[in-house]
């Protein structure tokens, strides 16, 4: 159950999931989740734990994911861990080597892995490397996986979930230039590529979510009271969508966002330059 306050009940309405399409759905199917270890990846892991199919958890933390691994096979679903930092070409390419070796190759993809980091212009001068982890991480790999396992997701009619964030919709905001550009540049091309992989027979989800209660938040003070989705409710939405094929899901007040984003960037963008000067030498919680 999501334990929200109340203006979290309003801005996340409840998702609706019938648990015996899901099981049906996933019924010898197998699944990639990556960035399992923590989060969004590893609520879904244990949500699913109770269909018959083959769950690949993929993250870095190797004792986390065996960890993972052990309980859910006290119930029907068959793990196997794959420790990788995404970042890094010589991991990534091993597991590429590990899942084209799959005999039943691969059904589902959730695109999960991603790092956040925020960090002003002024203090990034000198830190060119962070545009290059993060773009590494939520941009170049999952391209580079999906390019390499497109084949096998033809053959199998399967399906791609791409969890994403409302800022790829929105005006960008300062602070989080490298973790924006990031997760907006694979949005461009997973909904460029759709097209193509829907004629394949690929089917194709995007999921827009707000803020999430995860780690990943957690060293950012400004979001300790601000209103987040759980990781329950976001397992929710995924696994619904793995029976609904739904090829985009946003939380209902992302629409106002995206119009004043259309018809007031140029105040936005003023209020924000003069809230900035006001402040002098700025400089935020990393």
């Amino acid at each position: 159950m999501n334990t929200y306050t109340l203006i979290e009940r309003f801005l996340f309405t409840p998702t609706y999931l019938n648990k015996a399409k899901l099981v049906a759905e996933l019924h010898g199917k197998t699944v990639l989740i990556t960035g399992a270890s923590s989060g969004i990846g590893e609520q879904l892991a244990f949500d699913l734990a109770d269909a018959h199919c083959h769950l690949i958890l993929v993250a870095r933390r190797e004792e986390k994911l065996i960890t993972i691994k052990n309980e859910i096979e006290k119930s029907v679903a068959k793990v196997s861990v794959y420790h990788a930092d995404l970042r890094n070409t010589e991991q990534l390419n091993g597991l590429l080597s590990f899942l084209h070796q799959l005999p039943e190759g691969i059904d589902m993809i959730v695109s999960n892995a991603g790092l956040s980091i925020k960090r002003s212009i002024q203090d990034s001068l000198e830190r060119s490397h962070d545009f290059n982890r993060t773009m590494a991480i939520n941009y170049f790999a999952p391209v580079q996986l999906l390019l390499s396992l497109i084949p096998i997701l033809k053959k199998k009619q399967g399906h791609i979930i791409n969890v994403s964030t409302v800022n790829a919709l929105l005006t960008p905001v300062p602070f989080w230039a490298a973790y924006q550009a990031s997760k907006s540049a694979f949005d461009v091309w997973f909904r460029s590529a759709e097209p193509e992989l829907n004629a394949m027979g690929i089917s194709t989800t995007s999921i827009y979510l707000p803020l999430v209660k995860t780690p990943m938040i957690e060293p950012t003070a400004a979001y300790k009271k601000a209103p987040a989705m759980s990781s329950k409710h976001v397992s929710q939405i995924i696994s619904k969508s793995f029976y609904t094929k739904r090829k985009r899901y946003q939380p209902w007040w992302l629409i106002f966002g995206q119009i004043g984003s259309l018809f007031f960037r140029s105040g936005f963008g003023f209020f924000v330059t003069q809230n900035l000067r006001k402040r002098g030498n700025y400089h935020e919680d990393h």
